[in-house]
């Protein structure tokens, strides 16, 4: 059996230490906001209709943010 002491070696404190910060920074509103606000965008771009069905999805976005 290894010494507990090996697991926790400087190294790897540091690479877990750096996960752990990148995934509380993906961990935002804006992360989850992104696809509603992508499909905003894509619908705004039909002619006749785009801005009336985009407007519950801006208000969505905006909410999430």
């Amino acid at each position: 059996m290894k010494p507990l002491t090996d697991c926790t070696r400087p190294g790897r404190l540091l690479g877990v230490m750096l996960i752990l910060a990148a995934a509380a920074s993906l961990a935002g509103c804006g992360v989850v906001a992104a696809p509603v606000r992508i499909t905003s965008a894509v619908v705004k771009v039909v002619p006749v209709a785009g801005d009336v069905v985009a407007a519950p999805l801006d208000v969505t976005a905006d909410t999430i943010d």
